[in-house]
């Protein structure tokens, strides 16, 4: 069993008393539903699971009146159980396939009998209705839910999963905070780690074939699954927007591997619009399998206030798939030390869903292609500089010492993230790449 955070923030969850349902949003196969069969396993003595895909029968116990009574007495008719009230949990998993149950749970929320977790792409509901075709009208219970964000592991749960105590990690946690460098072979072995990961990324399928097998072979048949799976979600919930939502997923690779890796649509097709494809676009990001990073132009805060939305960036949500797609039989070349193969695409992927994964809204600066800053950040009111320096002349960052220049008020720090120790030099920090899960 791979150790989650997620575990925690359930955990928190339920012993906060708070009687609202937790539902769990993220993209398909990261985990959602290990995480609640975990919860189930440590707090609770029954546990029902309701999956609406596997089992559609189940929909029909939402039909009528939407009360516990009614609801558990048709779960339980159905096979469902046993429901004790005050010690089950219900699971609700591929609730987008039962709009109706959504909207129970304002109800069963509020009759507290039991406690419950929804999880499940709500794109059936939100974009063309059931997988079914159907028309969906449903009510969704805001201010009965809280709403969990589910991720692949970051680099953090994979050297977890790599057996890496937790000491080992507040050491390079202690460098990162006080800008003190690494103990070298520390360094070089968690560095291998780092690599290890950009190839098989963070997805709990690919990373527990990678520990238990430790086959690369294996992981890239798990995520030439997923990424077929992530094809098949795109044809069954997009509706008529799915042959350019497919067109767009499949571009992205490609697209990080320009030396600009902004996303061109002009590339996908002669005479491509922003209009065409906002929408398939934004399918991929409420499905959790891209992260825009939007341009602006505006060295300044908010980021919001001056984005400019027709220009921007997309990354996938796993580096392990991003690779399977990439590389096509180069992954030895990223093992055994040369991440800037496809002009560093993996590694400033990996960056992108670190920091999307702690919530962080992505924005890169780029005026007039003059002074293109891959990532900015707020930290502490001021501004926060990243580059992603995937190659050895890591010291070479004429942007960055440009907006030290143009910016000296407004940066708050200017870091290079690199394959380097950790270093400050002349103003900037320089970091290994695995410290941004401490960011």
């Amino acid at each position: 069993m791979l150790n989650r955070k997620v575990f925690a923030q359930l955990e928190q969850w339920f012993k906060s008393g708070i009687r609202k349902a937790a539902f769990l949003d993220g993209a398909r196969q990261v985990g959602k539903t290990t995480a609640v069969r975990e919860l189930a396993r440590r707090l609770f003595d029954n546990f029902v699971e309701v999956n609406f895909i596997k089992t559609p029968m189940a929909k029909q116990a939402f039909d009528g009146d939407l009360d516990t009574k009614t609801i558990v007495r048709n779960l339980s008719v159905m096979g469902f159980g046993p429901f004790v009230k005050g010690n089950t949990l219900v699971f609700f998993d591929e609730i987008q396939e039962c709009p109706n149950a959504r909207t129970a749970i304002k109800f069963l929320v509020e009759e507290g009998e039991y406690r419950f977790i929804e999880s499940g792409s709500l794109l059936g509901a939100n974009y063309k209705g059931g997988s079914d075709g159907s028309e969906v009208v449903s009510s969704y219970p805001v201010g009965f839910e809280t709403r969990m964000n589910v991720y692949p592991l970051d680099f953090e749960e994979f050297l977890w999963a790599c057996g890496i105590n937790g000491d080992v990690i507040d050491v390079l946690r202690e460098c990162y905070r006080k800008l003190t460098p690494v103990p070298q072979f520390v360094h070089e072995r968690i560095m291998g780690y780092f690599r290890q990961y950009l190839i098989v990324g963070g997805m709990p399928e690919a990373v527990q074939t990678f520990v238990t097998e430790d086959d690369f072979g294996k992981v890239e048949a798990v995520h030439r699954d997923i990424i077929a799976s992530y094809r098949d979600d795109i044809s069954k919930y997009a509706g008529r927007d799915k042959t350019l939502a497919k067109r767009v997923f499949d571009a992205i690779p490609s697209q990080l591997a320009k030396q600009d890796k902004r996303f061109v649509l002009a590339e996908l097709e002669k005479g491509a619009s922003r209009r065409k494809y906002e929408d398939p676009t934004q399918w991929l990001i409420d499905a959790g399998d891209a992260y825009y990073s939007f341009n602006t132009t505006n060295f300044e805060l908010p980021f919001s206030s001056y984005e400019n939305r027709k220009l921007y960036k997309l990354y996938m949500v796993d580096t392990g798939l991003v690779s399977h797609m990439m590389l096509k039989g180069m992954q030895f070349k990223v093992l055994n030390g040369d991440i800037s193969v496809n002009e560093g695409a993996l590694a400033e992927n990996y960056v992108a869903t670190e920091l999307s994964s702690k919530g962080m809204d992505l924005h890169y600066y780029d005026k007039k292609s003059k002074q293109e800053l891959d990532f900015i950040l707020e930290e502490d009111g001021a501004i926060t500089i990243l580059e992603v320096k995937s190659g050895t002349a890591y010291r070479q960052h004429a942007s960055l010492n440009a907006a030290i220049r143009t910016f000296p008020d407004r940066i708050g720090r200017a870091i290079v993230l690199c394959g380097s120790n950790v270093e400050k030099s002349d103003g900037i920090i320089y970091l290994p790449f695995y410290m941004t899960m401490f960011m």
